[in-house]
């Protein structure tokens, strides 16, 4: 069983990555309606949530790196799951901001 720390410890990714989605959505959506300038910005404090989510995955890498056992449980993967999708995510969005950019 994992302990409740590793419990907390996904929910930080999932919580911290979730946001950091959403934001990259709204990104999208004020480059829709031509305001990059919200766009830009909204793109910023998604960086923002998702390297705090990062930081929370990296202490345990390191602590796996340094011989501590890591126990790994489905919230964690599914933790793991959301940060790599919102990684995806935000560089598809990047993208298609510049796309929209072009376009007006």
């Amino acid at each position: 069983m994992v302990d409740n720390s590793m419990d907390m410890i996904g929910f930080q990714i999932i919580s911290n990555v979730g946001t950091a989605k959403s934001l990259v959505m709204e990104a999208l959506y004020a480059a829709k309606e031509g305001d990059f300038t919200l766009a830009e910005e909204k793109l910023a404090e998604s960086k923002q949530y998702f390297v705090e989510g990062h930081k929370v995955h990296a202490s345990l890498i390191q602590k796996e790196a340094a011989g501590e056992k890591v126990e790994i449980s489905l919230l964690f993967m599914h933790a793991e799951d959301q940060m790599m999708s919102t990684e995806t995510i935000t560089e598809l969005v990047k993208e298609l901001i510049e796309m929209y950019k072009r376009i007006s």
